[in-house]
C-alpha cells in the first residue's frame, strides 16, 4: 500500500511499488484524464505535475512518487474556474480528436509556471508532446495567448 497525494487529495494506492504512475492514477484512484499513449515516455499524452515539474507519468514508478504533491487534469483548474492554458485551448480550438490534449495542457501549465511568456524556441525546447493530428499551430497560438503575449 502507498498513499498519493493527488490534487490535494490522499489516495491509498494497492499496487506494486514499480506499477507506472499512470495505473495507480486511472486505476486505482479513478482519474482518467491522464491518457496512456505509448507507454515509453515518447508522446506525452500521461504527462502530470509532480511537485509542479511535468512528468511522463507511464514511466514514473509509484514508489517514486510517494510524498509529493502530483497534479492531473482534474486538478489543474481552481474553484470551478479552468487555468488560463484550458481557456486558452477552447478559445484557438485546439483540440480535434482531443485524446493527447490533457497531458499537453499539463505540460504547457508547467513550462508557463517556468517562464511566463515563452518564446518560440522555449515551447519547442519544453513542449515535446505528440498530437497525431497536427495541431500544433493553434497549440502554439494558445500559448502565446494563455501568455499574453
Amino acid at each position: 500500500m502507498a498513499n498519493l497525494t493527488i490534487n490535494g487529495r490522499t489516495y491509498e494506492i494497492d499496487a506494486e511499488p514499480d506499477t507506472p504512475l499512470l495505473w495507480a492514477i486511472r486505476e486505482q484512484a479513478g482519474l482518467t484524464g491522464t491518457k496512456y499513449g505509448c507507454g515509453v515516455a515518447q508522446c506525452g499524452a500521461c504527462t502530470v505535475h509532480v511537485d509542479g515539474q511535468q512528468v511522463r507519468s507511464c514511466s514514473m514508478p509509484l514508489s517514486d512518487a510517494v510524498g509529493k504533491q502530483i497534479t492531473t487534469i482534474e486538478g489543474l483548474a481552481a474553484n470551478g474556474v479552468m487555468h488560463k492554458v484550458q481557456q486558452a485551448w477552447i478559445d484557438h480550438d485546439v483540440p480535434q480528436c482531443g485524446y493527447c490534449q490533457s497531458g499537453m495542457i499539463m505540460a504547457v501549465a508547467a513550462l508557463l509556471e517556468m517562464i511566463p511568456q515563452p518564446t518560440d524556441e522555449d515551447i519547442d525546447h519544453a513542449v515535446t508532446n505528440i498530437c497525431r493530428c497536427g495541431t500544433f499551430q493553434q497549440v502554439r497560438e494558445a500559448i502565446h495567448s494563455a501568455a499574453g503575449v
